[in-house]
C-alpha cells in the first residue's frame, strides 16, 4: 500500500472516530442524537408540568428528537432537583427550575441535596407568573386601599379579637406564603397564615370562607373570580395582566414597590458543554416566540421571558439575595 493511501485510511479513520465520539457524548454538531429526559419537580397536571410540556414540545421539533417530560414530585421539588443536579453533564438531562428550588428551599433548609448555584448551567428563563390576592365575598373590602385598613384595624384587635384576617397559602415557604409575608412588612399589618399540603386544599376553604384571603396562582383563581364565587383585589406582578387588565397592581394600588412573582425556568447539570447550552437556550427562546406558545403561556397566567443563560444566572443569584432576606427578616420556618 502507498504512502498516500495508508494517509487517506488513517484520516478516514480519525475522522470516524471522532464523529463517533461526539455522537456518544452528546457533543459538536452531533447533538442530540437520543432523547432528551425534562425533570419536573411536581406532578402531572400543574402550572409547572403545563409549561415544561408545552416548550418540551416545541423544543422536541427544533432539535428533532423527542423531549420526554419525567415529573418527580416530593419534598417541595427537592427530589427532582437533587436528582438534576447529579445526572451527567451531557445536554439528555434538563431541569424545571423556579423560584421554589433555587430561590425559596437554599433559604429555608439548612442542608440541601444540591447546590443551587454549582450544581446547575442556567439555560433560559421561561417565564413569570404573579399571584393573585383574592378575597372571600364575606370580606368587606373592594380595592387594596379598604383591604390595608381593614387589616390595620384587625392588627389593632388582634389582642382582644385573634385571627380576623386568616390567610391561606400553598404551604410554608411557598411562593403564596411569601408574597403575603411581603405584604404584610410593606403594610403594616399582621394576619393569621394558615398553610395547606397543596393549592387544592387552600382554595376548597378559601371558597368555603373557612379563611378570608390567599394570594393565589393566575390559572387557579381566574374563573372563580369571573364568576363572583371570590373577589380579586390586585396582582402581584409589576404590570396588569393582559388576560384581566382590569385588575390593578399591589404597586399602583398604594404599596409602592411591592412585587411578588413566581417563576419557570430551565437548567441543566453543571459541566454541561457551553456549546449544547447554547443550541438550548436558541431553540427554547425560538419557541417562546411563537404566537401559538406565547397565547398558551398567557392563558396560564404565566408572561413569557427569554434571555440569554447570563441572564437567567443573575436572576437567580438576585432572587435569592431578595428572597432570603425577605425569609430570615420575617423568622420564617419550615412547620
Amino acid at each position: 500500500m502507498s504512502r498516500l493511501a495508508v494517509a487517506v485510511l488513517a484520516a478516514s479513520f480519525f475522522s470516524t472516530a471522532v464523529f463517533a465520539q461526539a455522537a456518544s457524548t452528546g457533543s459538536g454538531q452531533a447533538y442530540p442524537v437520543k432523547s432528551i429526559r425534562f425533570i419536573v419537580p411536581f406532578a402531572a397536571g400543574g402550572g409547572n408540568d403545563n409549561v415544561a410540556r408545552l416548550v418540551g414540545k416545541r423544543l422536541a421539533d427544533s432539535l428533532g428528537q423527542p423531549v420526554v417530560i419525567d415529573n418527580r414530585p416530593g419534598a417541595g421539588g427537592v427530589l427532582g432537583a437533587e436528582l438534576a443536579a447529579k445526572a451527567a453533564p451531557d445536554g439528555y438531562t434538563l431541569f424545571l427550575g423556579g423560584v421554589g428550588s433555587h430561590a425559596i428551599n437554599p433559604n429555608l433548609h439548612e442542608r440541601l441535596p444540591y447546590d443551587p448555584i454549582k450544581d446547575f448551567a442556567p439555560i433560559v428563563l421561561l417565564a413569570s407568573a404573579p399571584l393573585i390576592l383574592v378575597v372571600h365575598p364575606s370580606v368587606p373590602a373592594d380595592s387594596i386601599r379598604e383591604f390595608i385598613a381593614l387589616a390595620r384595624s384587625n392588627t389593632a384587635l388582634a389582642r382582644s379579637k385573634p385571627g380576623q384576617l386568616n390567610y391561606a397559602s400553598n404551604g410554608n415557604g411557598s411562593s403564596s406564603h411569601l408574597a403575603a409575608v411581603m405584604f404584610e412588612v410593606m403594610a403594616g399589618v399582621s394576619m393569621v397564615h394558615v398553610p395547606y399540603k397543596g393549592l387544592s386544599p387552600a382554595l376548597t376553604d378559601l371558597l368555603s370562607g373557612r379563611v378570608q384571603l390567599m394570594f393565589s396562582s393566575v390559572v387557579a383563581i381566574l374563573p372563580h373570580i369571573k364568576a363572583g364565587k371570590l373577589r380579586g383585589l390586585a396582582v402581584t406582578a409589576g404590570k396588569r395582566l393582559s388576560s384581566m387588565p382590569e385588575l390593578p397592581t399591589v404597586a399602583e394600588s398604594g404599596l409602592t414597590g411591592y412585587e411578588a412573582s413566581s417563576w419557570y425556568g430551565v437548567l441543566a447539570p453543571a459541566g454541561t458543554p457551553g456549546e449544547i447550552v447554547a443550541k438550548l437556550n436558541a431553540g427554547m427562546v425560538k419557541a417562546l416566540e411563537q404566537p401559538e406558545v406565547r397565547n398558551s403561556l398567557l392563558a396560564e397566567g404565566a408572561e413569557p421571558v427569554g434571555g440569554t443563560p447570563e441572564q437567567f444566572a443573575a436572576h437567580i443569584r438576585s432572587e435569592m439575595e431578595r428572597l432570603g432576606k425577605l425569609i430570615r427578616e420575617a423568622k420564617i420556618r419550615l412547620e
